[in-house]
């Protein structure tokens, strides 16, 4: 069972009619109030869902392909190219832990973005470059591997040079985008606070989108026209998404920079380590907290002390030096305590990142096995089943929207339907089925190789690639649930001042992911070659047990699921948001929370 926890709004501006200027604290560049009227809304979301329609293209112009580029234009074998693969995709979703700071703590969401969208273009441009002029570009080859010249230093220098400019680019751009997207709806204003509930749905639409032009139209370029149009199509894409972006300046609300997210839950640890004798007081309105008023001018939230992590209230306990590094307010300790509890829910999501990566290389590569005849002149591009991933997350996040929140609604109460964790869960569920039958599939083709003799062959298998097509399909629905609402989560638990840190979290879990498959994919095909298995991952897939490694993967699969059943049991909601989802859906009768006396109690609110 999850659980929210208690929390006050005092300190607040009353929920608006709609008009006037914007109550939660956003203003325009200049640092100036907002007219509602005038600023966000789905007017301004419109120029940042386009940005990131243009920017998908861009990266997964990318990312999609890599693979292949790597084992047929610099010849790396399957393991090495598959974990440079995931290094990198790694380091594009953890660098955003950087973005999200800065952003917080010094030049604001817009000029962090828009300064990281000017080193990602210029990433994008040199990999363009180094794909297209003969001095940086590996030498072409159409003979077996072995036969090929290599490429040299310097042209595989440049290529990653390239690759990991874009990643630092991307570190300032993933975090605030989105997050600066959520901050055009106003949470006091009944409306758009609706609006806001299905931002992130059309966001991931948007994402996927996007996502569906790279797969189909990038991916057929790449494999029979060049690499050079190949990569510079998305490099003219990105310029035009930067633009998409820049054009809509105008029309934006912003969130003012509310200091370092570490350096205030840093005081919070530090003040409590310091105070870790003195005894809390029975009142915890006794506990030193701000005027009311100051968190009014702010556009805030004021939070109440809870029980939960108790031993960092001491942190606000009045006695001794009045410093920021010996006595904090009490919510900020309140925010400290909501960005540490969802460390074990992040924990949880790594795993779900680490199929997603498994899936895209391995699914390709088998792809590249297979017979991808579509009549005697056309070959499909393994990596454009992905598109199909893409279709049903679009299809799947249309229904969802629209058709299964509305009628689950009815049921549960919940503005969302089922609640985001709950929907994280049934995402789960869905990875470890689809792993299972990624391992039957692989266990059908094993069973053709071996009939038709093909494990030192080079020629297709006479099995159609199609056969791969239900696992792509159902990895879309499942990111429908587990991706949309990851991102969803831990922009909404975090606290007002957090948001770009609790986006980061959702970036780094994908980060973290990628790294661990890596190591993951490395550490088996090491471990099995050495014990005399052959090796579960060779570079010749026709000799490999790719089943008995996703036989492993639904076994992690299945302890990663178990862990989040018995964390999210415990979890313990923002009461906030979720009390003003509730007041906002009219047909709900529900109460928002059961009232208690106790000081500092964590109660449940019932959904």
């Amino acid at each position: 069972m999850e659980h929210q926890e208690g929390r006050q709004q005092g300190g607040v501006p009353a929920i608006a009619d709609g008009g006037g200027f914007t109550q939660d604290g956003s203003v325009d560049l200049k640092g100036r109030p907002v007219l509602r009227s005038q600023r966000g809304g789905w007017r301004a979301c419109s120029f940042i869902v386009g940005y990131e329609v243009f920017e998908r293209w861009a990266y997964h112009g990318i990312s999609s392909n890599l693979i292949l580029y790597l084992t047929t234009q610099l010849h790396q074998g399957t393991v090495t190219a598959s974990n440079n693969v995931t290094t990198w995709v790694g380091t594009v979703w953890m660098t955003p832990i950087l973005g999200a700071y800065v952003a917080d703590a010094f030049l604001g969401r817009y000029w962090t973005f828009a300064i990281a969208s000017i080193i990602y273009l210029s990433g994008m441009s040199l990999l363009t470059l180094a794909v297209s002029i003969s001095p940086l570009k590996p030498p072409s080859c159409h003979d077996h591997a072995s036969n090929c010249k290599h490429a040299t230093p310097l042209q595989v220098g440049v290529f990653f040079l390239a690759l990991y400019i874009v990643a630092l680019g991307t570190g300032g751009t993933k975090p605030n985008i989105s997050t600066m997207g959520a901050d055009q709806f106003d949470d006091f204003e009944p409306r758009e606070r609706k609006q806001k509930l299905s931002f992130f749905n059309w966001w991931m639409f948007s994402i996927f989108f996007g996502t569906l032009f790279a797969n189909t139209f990038l991916i057929y370029i790449q494999d029979n026209v060049g690499w050079s149009l190949g990569y510079g199509l998305p490099t003219v894409g990105l310029a035009l998404s930067i633009l998409v972006f820049l054009i809509g300046t105008p029309f934006y609300r912003h969130k003012r920079p509310a200091g370092s997210p570490f350096a205030k839950m840093a005081m919070v640890l530090v003040a409590a380590a310091r105070k870790w004798k003195e005894p809390l007081p029975r009142d915890p309105k006794e506990l030193h907290e701000l005027d009311d008023g100051e968190y009014a001018r702010r556009g805030k939230f004021t939070m109440e002390s809870t029980s939960s992590l108790g031993f960092l209230n001491k942190a606000a306990v009045r006695n001794g030096p009045t410093t920021r590094w010996r006595l904090c307010p009490v919510t900020q300790v309140e925010e400290t305590k909501q960005m540490l509890k969802m460390i074990p829910i992040f924990f949880a999501s790594f795993f779900p990142s680490t199929v997603i990566a498994q899936s895209h290389t391995l699914f390709i590569k088998q792809g590249i096995t297979l017979d991808r005849s579509m009549g005697p002149h056309f070959k499909i591009p393994p990596a454009s089943l992905t598109a199909f991933v893409t279709l049903s997350m679009l299809i799947s996040l249309i229904v969802y929207d629209r058709w299964l929140v509305p009628k689950v609604r009815k049921y549960t109460k919940n503005p969302r339907g089922i609640t985001l964790l709950q929907r994280m869960g049934i995402g789960l569920v869905m990875q470890t089925i689809i792993l299972v039958i990624a391992c039957s599939v692989e266990r059908i083709r094993l069973s053709y190789v071996k009939h038709y003799g093909l494990q030192s062959s080079k020629e297709a298998i006479p099995l159609t690639i199609f056969i791969l097509l239900p696992q792509f399909a159902l990895m879309g629905l499942a990111d429908a649930f587990v991706e949309v609402a990851k991102i969803e989560f831990f922009y909404d638990q975090a606290p007002e001042t957090m948001k770009s840190l609790g986006a980061s979290y959702f970036t780094s879990s994908i980060g973290v992911g990628n790294f661990f498959s890596s190591f993951l994919l490395r550490a088996v095909s090491e471990v099995t070659e050495n014990n005399g298995h052959g090796g579960w991952v060779r570079n010749n897939l026709n000799v490999s047990r790719l089943d008995y490694y996703y036989g492993l993967l639904v076994v992690l699969s299945v302890v990663n699921f178990i862990y989040f059943l018995i964390v999210s049991k415990h979890y313990v909601y923002r009461v906030e948001a979720v009390g003003i989802d509730v007041a906002l859906d009219k047909s709900s009768e529900m109460k928002i929370i059961k009232a208690s006396a106790l000081e500092g109690a964590v109660g449940d609110v019932e959904q």
